[in-house]
């Protein structure tokens, strides 16, 4: 599946907290901690505030190392949250969604004093 998303680069603010959830949780890889972040923001009823993210961070990821194997099932999850949220599904659209819900998410792990852990980031994927 084509994707409307080439590169991530994240905010220096993001860095800092995913660096943090790295320390905690052991998980060294951007783009697996980027991934448990987007989908924390997925389940969440409302949408993402519109606030200007700056790209001021070294923290830069293809959509593909982004999504891994999982990729077309994150940019169909995208899409949909879209389309519900009363969104159009254009490459502007998604794009703008994809990291507004990416920095969302990335706020609420880091903000958990709960994850201490990996196992806490199951715990918190699993009581729903």
């Amino acid at each position: 599946m084509e994707t409307p998303i080439e590169r991530i680069k994240l905010s220096q603010t993001a860095k800092e907290q995913l660096t943090k959830l790295k320390r905690n949780t052991k998980i060294d890889q951007w783009n697996i901690l980027c991934r448990w972040a987007f989908c924390c923001s997925l389940a969440e009823p409302t949408a993402p505030s519109p606030v200007p993210i700056p790209q001021d961070s070294n923290v830069e990821m293809t959509w593909r190392v982004f999504g891994g194997e999982m990729s077309d099932i994150l940019l169909l999850a995208l899409k949909q949250r879209c389309y519900n949220d009363g969104y159009g599904t254009d490459k502007e659209t998604l794009v703008t969604q994809f990291r507004l819900h990416l920095h969302r998410g990335i706020g609420y792990l880091a903000g958990d004093p709960n994850i201490k852990k990996i196992e806490d980031l199951i715990e918190l994927a699993t009581k729903n």
